[in-house]
């Protein structure tokens, strides 16, 4: 060994001790803040699953690969940070010695090829990620950057880290192959003996880059170290856990799509009859409230601004962006730490905990953030304003783009529960809706005798649970279906179409009541019980003694669908739901119903977020509007899974959209573009949201907003009537 691998080596392991040191801590730190959030024992059930989940979408990228240069080009970077952080090992007993190298595996020609071949699609990755963080950069001229709010420098200075490590392995390379240390063919390894070509014979450049390599990557291990909210580095030892611990490893897509998370106190689900809120935690209020999977997601977040440049609300001038939000909450779980770990926090009473001794040894800054209120305003000192929770629609864009699995809907959710159950803070046009279902069973307030008269009119008998001793489907209205105008038409045009295919099916008429989907999502959980459980008693009962492959479903309301099929077996009622489109689509490929006229004047279809991106049914309403028209549909540029949302979801159907551009009037807009003179839909909500945006635009006289069910029945029957051209008041 000479003075210089003296040097190299000394050097090598003082910054290496002390990076080891500080991640440690780091490390030890970030486990203390997460395990400060509430039990969530459901998380580790079905560790296979999980286990199996967790390797295919970090392996395979699948959620990445969603946008795909990205996603290959984080791939590569990803790989490369993986196995070449044994060349990383390596540089370790270069500075040494500069014929140094890994034992065993070190010699191997194919461990030289493989290498030397991820190292260079590495180097185009990172070169790639770096040229779009940049092309994206919040300060550019024009358009809304998915990378606004980001802490930007840590972003440039991951990619930096990479970039010179990726180079810094070729030179060590270089100067092996011109000292004549270098093992490896050239064909296994041609980038490293192109850079040998052009270094010099310097026996102590090998020792010398290695140590440039190592204080590289130390450097870059003691500023994450020392920054533990920053999960743009983070993230790549959080992911594995953050997937491993997802709400469902069994969904193809977010997994925090569809149900929502039961509203849990202490790891188990709340009992409204037995809850009591000085000992029962009724929501969110403060920032430890959430799960500790809660925290583990804030502690995830990428900031790769995915979730906001899906985000309906983002997009549309609100002040929600699903990333902000999540950086907002993790940024006062650490600030506000050093104040819980030592003993402090409010009890469900409002009580401090920590004793007045405590609290005088207590960080200052730390107990400053503890007297933030989760929700408030910026005069009052808030973490998240609450313009920011009221503007979800809880479309679900944000989960689904989301390449950690972060389930922003849950923790929005769970902050709206303490908001409407404790403080009774909420928008005050939404108490109308909230009254209406606890008093009459429906958001509209309607009478209840009322719900049947949709069937007037008929040209055949609507059967109803009790009165026929038996049917395949029990056909759920839905309060929309069966009291707002528009969607009554839909109603019909299914009934009509599942009598003229010979379909048995019954209604439940005034047994029916509401979902209570809109009283979930705005955070009442109390009255969507309330609801559900009824509802629940009731479906029991008309499918008495039938096994659940034989409790058939079907419903025109996608809201209802996903309560009915993902969020009543929370509550003991395990049925087989259908969407209306579904079984369209199923009795048109069996001859059943057999379309005829075509329908002109082109189609364009509506995703709606509950149908599509939460329960991945896109095809079937597809396949009846192909039969429907004979020909192809007009897409909109955002289709499928990237869907834009009408506004409706989340109860903001009953709330005043005040802030920025109207959502519906920009989904609208879109679809006008395609030029299609039809844009079919399969939800009430939407249909209600953008025939209002039509009408807004004056355009009300040229394209037409009607259901898929509708646009079928018109190419059945062409002779039947099943307008929907017809406009009603709006509610919100």
């Amino acid at each position: 060994m000479g003075s210089v691998q003296i040097v190299t080596t000394i050097l090598a392991a003082a910054i290496t001790a002390v990076a080891v040191w500080l991640a440690v801590r780091a490390v030890m730190k970030m486990t203390a803040v997460i395990r400060l959030g509430q039990p969530a024992p459901e998380r580790f059930a079905d560790k296979g699953a999980r286990t199996a989940k967790m390797l295919v979408e970090t392996a395979g990228h699948t959620r990445m690969l969603k946008w795909s240069v990205v996603g290959a080009a984080h791939w590569f970077v990803m790989v490369g940070f993986i196995v070449l952080s044994l060349l990383v090992l390596e540089a370790y007993f270069e500075v040494v010695t500069p014929g140094g190298g890994l034992p065993i595996v070190g010699h191997w020609t194919v461990f030289g090829l493989a290498t030397e071949w991820i190292g260079i699609l590495g180097l185009i990755g990172i070169v790639v990620l770096m040229a779009i963080r940049l092309r994206n950069r919040p300060t550019r001229p024009g358009g809304l950057s998915r990378f606004t709010g980001s802490t930007m420098w840590q972003g440039y200075f991951v990619e930096w880290v990479v970039l010179l490590v990726l180079i810094f392995g070729f030179v060590i390379r270089g100067f092996k192959v011109a000292t004549d240390h270098f093992e490896y063919p050239v064909w296994a390894t041609p980038l490293s003996h192109a850079v040998g070509a052009v270094l010099p014979d310097w026996s102590a450049g090998v020792s010398v880059a290695a140590l440039i390599k190592i204080a590289i990557s130390m450097t870059w291990l003691i500023v994450i170290s020392l920054n533990v909210t920053m999960g743009v580095a983070w993230h790549r030892f959080l992911a594995f856990p953050n997937i491993f611990f997802k709400r469902d490893p069994g969904k193809p897509a977010g997994s925090g799509l569809g149900p929502l998370r039961p509203m849990t106190s202490e790891g188990k689900p709340l009992d409204f009859e037995e809850a009591d809120p000085e000992k029962d935690q009724f929501g969110v209020a403060q920032v430890e409230q959430f799960t500790w999977k809660g925290l583990l997601d804030f502690s995830t977040c990428t900031e790769c601004g995915r979730c906001q440049s899906q985000c309906p609300a983002w997009n549309t001038g609100k002040p929600l962006s699903p990333k902000l939000l999540v950086l907002s909450l993790r940024d006062h779980a650490y600030a506000k730490a050093p104040y819980l770990l030592a003993g402090g926090g409010k009890d469900l009473t409002g009580e401090e905990k920590a004793t007045e001794a405590q609290l005088a040894h207590m960080d200052v800054l730390a107990l400053a953030e503890a007297d933030r209120p989760l929700i408030g305003t910026a005069e009052e000192g808030g973490v998240i304003d609450p313009d920011v929770l009221w503007s979800c629609t809880t479309c679900g864009a944000c989960v689904e783009q989301c390449p950690v699995d972060i389930e922003h809907v849950d923790h929005i959710v769970d902050m709206r529960r303490y908001q409407v159950l404790i403080e009774s803070s909420f928008p005050s046009e939404a108490g109308v809706m909230l009254r209406n279902l606890e008093n009459k069973g429906n958001p509209w307030g309607a009478p209840q005798n009322t719900r049947e008269d949709w069937t007037k009119g008929l040209d055949f008998e609507v059967p109803r649970v009790g009165e026929v001793e038996d049917f395949e489907y029990l056909f759920w209205v839905g309060c929309a279906g069966a009291f707002e105008d528009r969607a009554k038409k839909t109603t019909r045009a299914v009934a009509t179409l599942l009598n003229e295919a010979g379909v048995s099916f019954a209604i439940l008429g005034e047994g029916e009541t509401c979902s209570g989907d809109p009283a979930r999502r705005i955070g009442n959980e109390f009255v969507f019980q309330m609801l559900a459980q009824q509802n629940v008693e009731t479906l029991n009962e008309a499918f008495d003694g039938r096994e659940k492959s034989k409790r058939k479903i079907v419903a025109t309301c996608p809201h209802c669908f996903n309560t009915l099929g993902n969020e009543y077996g929370q509550l003991g009622g395990e049925f087989e739901v259908v969407h209306h489109t579904q079984l369209l689509a199923h009795l048109v490929s069996a001859g059943k119903l057999t379309p005829v006229q075509p329908v002109d004047g082109g189609v364009t279809y509506h995703d709606p977020c509950y149908l599509g991106r939460h329960n991945r049914i896109f095809a079937a309403p597809r396949e009846v509007l192909g039969d429907s028209i004979q020909g192809e549909l007009t897409e909109m540029p955002r289709n499928s899974e990237r869907s834009f949302c009408c506004g409706a979801g989340g109860a903001r159907m009953w709330m005043e959209e005040k802030i920025g551009k109207r959502i519906n009037v920009d989904r609208v807009e879109e679809a006008m573009s395609t030029g299609a003179k039809t844009i079919a839909v399969g939800c009430p909500f939407c249909s209600t949201m953008l025939n209002d945006g039509v009408n807004g635009k004056g355009a009300g006289e040229d394209v037409e907003v009607v259901d898929v069910a509708s646009v079928l029945l018109r190419s059945v029957k062409p002779d039947a009537p099943a307008g929907e051209k017809q406009t009603a008041p709006t509610p919100g």
